[in-house]
Parts: C-alpha cells; structure tokens; sequence
C-alpha cells in the first residue's frame, strides 16, 4: 500500500489499524490483511427468548439467531459450578450472599467457527437443584429456557443492561479481540410469569462482530 499510494509505511499501518478496528478487515497471522465479507452478527432482543421461536426451532436463542442469518453456530459449556454469587448477582436474583447459592455455567458461542461471545449464567441453586441446569450442558430441545420452563419459570420479561468497555486479557484471547477493540457487556435477567427473576447472564460480545437489535414498547 505505501508503495503503489506514495505512503510513509507509518501511515499505511495506521489506515489497516483503523480498518481493523471498525470490523472492516481481519488480520491473520503470517498471512496478511483480508477484508470481512460477512455482516454483523446481529442480536434480536424482543423475540430472541420468545416460547414460538423456541418450539419452532428446538435451540438456543443464540443458535436460532446465528441460523436465521444464515451461519452455523456452534458453543462449548467450559463450566458449570455451585458458587457463592457475587455482589451484582446477589441484587439481581436475591439469594444468600454468604453461601453457595447459585449455579456458574460458562459457555463461549462461534459462529463459523468464529468466537462471538462468551456468556456466563447464574441460576438459583433452589431451581437448578435437582435439574439438568445443574450440572450438564446436555440440555435436551429448546435448551436452556424449555428447561426452566420444566421447573416453572417461563420467561416472560428480561432486563439488559448494555454497556461498553475494554476486554480482560481472558476475554480478548478467548475471543480473538485485536489491540484497540472494545466488548459490549450486556447483563441479561430473565423475569418469569410471576415477575420474579429467575437467572442472570454476563454476554460479553466483540463490538466489531455484534450489533443490538430491539424493539420495545413505549410506556405512556
């Protein structure tokens, strides 16, 4: 580039690095800079845990996402574990700060075999207790809701809180996040037909790879 355009190289490693960071282009390792021929991994929020889509599809809300954009999706449970909660998961879920009361799952989400997002979910021991949620990632059709639904709880209502930040060196190896590029945090709470919150889940997704699409109704 800096020879056919004229360029100081300085320059030119500037303009892919912002490239880079906008999503735009993909470096590989040894190979070079190739540009992104695929969109945004979009998140449909209103109908994403919807019970029709659920039983019409028979997968997670992210796989049902991931499919209908036409990608394969894919996810490995790297753990699943009875922990004492943290503070933000205490407020959210009201169970016992001073014991082991809730379920840690960890699941890392691809699409093309490409590493979207990470969630982290936090279940109320009193409702996993018993459950698959408890203890597999084998989760039988309609995963993770339908089996909540088996134990009564059907989502109803969620809360997302959405913001932005940098990656923790974790996040930004697990998820193959270039220098420079930020992770939307979205905290999800799943609220059941008694209006009562019955998980939480930590999504932390690339922000050059995922865009937010919601659709909500206004109050008066």
């Amino acid at each position: 580039m800096a020879a056919e355009h004229g360029l100081a190289r300085n320059t030119a490693r500037e303009a892919i690095r912002q490239l880079a960071e906008s999503g735009l282009v993909t470096a590989q390792h040894g190979r070079g800079v190739f540009v992104r021929d695929k969109p945004r991994l979009m998140r449909f929020g209103q109908k994403r845990y919807s019970k029709k889509l659920r039983e019409d599809t028979g997968v997670s809300p992210f796989h049902a996402e991931v499919l209908a954009q036409g990608r394969e999706p894919s996810a490995r449970c790297t753990s699943i574990e009875r922990i004492t909660p943290p503070p933000e998961i205490v407020d959210r879920l009201d169970v016992d700060a001073a014991s082991a009361s809730v379920v840690r799952r960890e699941n890392w989400y691809f699409a093309d075999d490409e590493p979207m997002q990470v969630g982290v979910t936090f279940i109320p021991w009193e409702i996993a207790d018993g459950s698959v949620l408890g203890y597999t990632d084998v989760l039988g059709p309609g995963d993770l809701y339908a089996r909540f639904e088996d134990v009564g709880h059907l989502i109803t209502h969620t809360r997302e809180e959405v913001t932005a930040r940098m990656p923790t060196p974790e996040e930004a190896g697990g998820l193959v996040i270039p220098d420079g590029v930020p992770v939307l945090d979205v905290l999800h709470t799943g609220i059941d037909q008694y209006g009562r919150p019955f998980e939480v889940t930590r999504f932390v997704m690339r922000a050059d790879y995922t865009g937010l699409d919601y659709t909500m109704p206004v109050e008066d």
